[in-house]
């Protein structure tokens, strides 16, 4: 077995050859995908850009057909063996201007937003049934500047990367929004989901990786993730929502065989910001 050094310099040095030091527009390395579960009407080998046509009953009550989930032409959406809900609605907030899909059996609830976000700003936290946090859905955020000095910079490394169509500012420090599942190395191994057009860090280095999407002027950023930022937590820091890991292994079987972060994944992907 490959030691932990030499594991990490071979996923840092397909990060660098892959030209994913910002958010990457794929996975390194290589590894099933995540997978996905065909919708009512469809094939067990459907892909899942296809749902199907059969409605589902959204939470705030309405019907809503499913519809396409953005991005999925890239190769990390492709189907596999592993299986995700087979039961899907849609959310919307009262004032229609987010919608996202998420499994059948989870729960999405407005909460009051964080001090400091703009006006008409939301918070969605979804979570499983038994009470598990999932993601949170935050509009309204002011922009923010991280200073990192190069002694606070630490490895990183993008295990699975989705372009999606959501809106954003473009231009330098900029990419093309993506879903993205990143890992950061410090006394372990700490992996984050979320969706962001934010460019991660020069060198493959970073000091945090911001789960954030830069809104368009006047509008605020926005997050739809476990965290908003991942860093390299200290031992007497909480963790959670983000994950530890012992290896990036682990950190990619959690990726490419999760249940879990297939629905997630798929969730993410979902997203319309619809004003």
């Amino acid at each position: 077995m490959r030691s932990r050094a030499t594991f990490w310099g071979f996923r840092a040095a397909a990060l660098l050859m892959a030209g994913t030091l910002a958010a990457g527009c794929s996975a390194p390395g290589g590894g099933s995908s995540p997978a996905w579960t065909a919708q009512p009407g469809t094939s067990s080998g459907a892909a899942p850009g296809n749902p199907g046509t059969q409605g589902s009953t959204g939470t705030q009550g309405t019907p809503s057909a499913s519809r396409p989930v953005a991005g999925s032409g890239s190769p990390t959406a492709t189907p596999g063996p592993a299986a995700t809900a087979s039961a899907w609605k849609t959310f919307t907030d009262p004032g229609r201007t987010v919608s996202f899909d998420l499994p059948e059996e989870w729960i999405a609830q407005s909460v009051t937003p964080e001090d400091g976000t703009l006006p008409g700003a939301l918070k969605i936290e979804v979570k499983k049934q038994d009470g598990t946090f999932m993601a949170a859905l935050r509009t309204g955020l002011p922009p923010s500047e991280v200073l990192c000095p190069d002694s606070g910079k630490k490895p990183y490394v993008v295990i699975s990367s989705v372009p999606v169509a959501l809106p954003g500012l473009t231009g330098e420090g900029t990419i093309a929004p993506h879903a993205v599942y990143r890992v950061i190395q410090g006394y372990r191994y700490f992996g984050s989901y979320g969706i962001t057009n934010i460019v991660g860090g020069a060198d493959g280095q970073a000091c945090e990786l911001r789960n954030v999407v830069r809104g368009t002027a006047g509008k605020g950023d926005y997050s739809f993730g476990d965290v908003i930022a991942l860093k390299p937590f200290a031992p007497d820091e909480k963790v959670a929502p983000a994950k530890a890991f012992d290896t990036l292994d682990q950190a990619a079987k959690y990726v490419n065989e999760g249940t879990d972060f297939a629905n997630v994944q798929r969730m993410l992907m979902s997203l319309e910001i619809k004003n």
